[in-house]
């Protein structure tokens, strides 16, 4: 329908994308530099535990309107599972406290008026929390929204931590009270927990791979963009290795690198270009059991619980494979592999026992820790500020990724949100 579009990197946000154009008639090519597309939400599978495990932990809400067009548009929404009620298991592994934040469904919450429903320990009045949090300025950070309580010590803070990836002293409260809008601010049904039933790419890659194949789309994994030219006004050429890939005038480009790709890439051909240049490291503890473990309780119908007050932050029941998320873990980086995952693994026992029907081995079985030193930018207000818009000084020239100006965190939907606003603003320049 019109020129020839170029997508550099085969993340959510590329796949997105190209997911959206081929589909609209495009003529579309994705540039992939790894073996495999999926970014930062794949699948692999690890030859030390000797199955497949996701390379990290994603806790989805029904609420995520682009996640859920993304996965109807290839084919995929039946994909996800999770609870059929809003419930959410955690425990205080300062007391062994445990509880299960079950929210109403409706906007009216009507769960805080239920000492069963809602955290233990917290009062009514901490509920002006959240209201500071969504309608924070772009420079206030989190925790000056916070009221002191059980409400910010048990729920609101590690909520903060999961969703910024970013401690609440420092991490935006703008980026959170926009997540807080869409999901508890909306009631009970746009926060029902979604999960794949398989794998991260089983639910965003494959299916979306073979939608573009249908869609007579290229995806070319292996390529790696090492520099980008331009001239008159617009990009011009993208030269890679053995190939130099000539951007004609009714061509367009989708950059949807990492950030710090991207910043690489761009220097001295856009003036002006600003990224986040801090980050945030995620670590995820994958722990081989011999046997699938039989949950009761609200962990059997949510498959996860939530951990406060240690190093972990939750734990999800796949299989025979116990995972865990660390976020917010540069402060964990000076920690020793072996001391790290033993102390995880400690927590994990003291969170999941009591809930199974067979007691965890004392002894660590196989684990894998994987340690993602740039899993997000950090989520600062300075860093906020420095996300680029979609749209650049060079018309033909489109920016995607979770680390543009979403409005959102560095999350899947934030970057499935940024591919498809990179397709429309590629559609609405040729006029369609």
């Amino acid at each position: 329908m019109s020129g020839h579009i170029h997508i550099v990197g085969g993340g959510l946000a590329g796949l997105s994308a190209a997911v959206e154009l081929a589909g609209a008639g495009e003529r579309v090519t994705v540039y992939e530099a790894g073996p495999a597309c999926g970014g930062r939400a794949r699948s692999y599978v690890d030859k030390h535990l000797g199955c497949r495990i996701d390379n990290g932990n994603h806790l989805l809400l029904s609420g995520n309107r682009a996640v859920n067009r993304y996965l109807g548009l290839i084919g995929a929404q039946d994909t996800l599972t999770g609870p059929s009620r809003p419930v959410f298991p955690f425990i205080d592994l300062a007391d062994r406290a445990r509880w299960t934040l079950d929210l109403s469904r409706g906007k009216v919450p009507l769960w805080v008026l239920s000492r069963r429903r809602r955290v233990p320990g917290m009062r009514l009045g901490e509920l002006r929390s959240l209201m500071r949090l969504m309608e924070a300025a772009p420079d206030i950070v989190v925790s000056d929204c916070l009221m002191p309580g059980a409400l910010s010590s048990r729920l609101l803070e590690p909520f903060a931590i999961s969703v910024l990836n970013t401690m609440p002293d420092v991490g935006s409260a703008a980026l959170l009270g926009a997540v807080v809008r869409e999901s508890l601010a909306q009631g009970g049904r746009h926060c029902l927990p979604r999960f794949p039933q398989d794998g991260l790419s089983e639910s965003f890659v494959d299916p979306a791979l073979s939608h573009l194949a249908l869609m007579k789309a290229q995806v070319q994994t292996g390529v790696r963009i090492s520099a980008v030219e331009a001239g008159d006004g617009r990009v011009t050429m993208l030269r890679a290795t053995g190939q130099d890939i000539a951007i004609g005038p009714g061509d367009a480009v989708i950059m949807a690198t990492p950030a710090p790709v991207a910043a690489s890439l761009l220097e001295g051909q856009l003036p002006g270009f600003s990224a986040p240049d801090q980050f945030e490291a995620i670590v995820n503890a994958h722990f081989a059991m011999p046997y699938v473990p039989v949950a009761t309780g609200a962990l059997a119908q949510a498959r996860f619980i939530g951990l406060v007050g240690g190093i972990s932050e939750w734990v999800f029941i796949k299989g025979h494979i116990l995972s865990v998320t660390v976020s917010a873990a540069n402060r964990y980086a000076a920690y020793d592999t072996d001391a790290l995952a033993r102390t995880i693994w400690g927590e994990v026992r003291a969170a999941l026992d009591p809930a199974l029907t067979m007691a965890l081995p004392v002894d660590m079985p196989p684990m894998r820790i994987v340690r993602e030193k740039r899993a997000t930018f950090a989520a600062t207000p300075a860093q906020d500020r420095l996300r680029p818009a979609t749209r650049t000084m060079l018309p033909n020239l489109m920016l995607a990724g979770d680390w543009t100006e979403t409005g959102l965190p560095a999350t899947i939907e934030g970057a499935i949100r940024s591919g498809v606003a990179a397709a429309q603003a590629v559609r609405q320049r040729h006029g369609a």
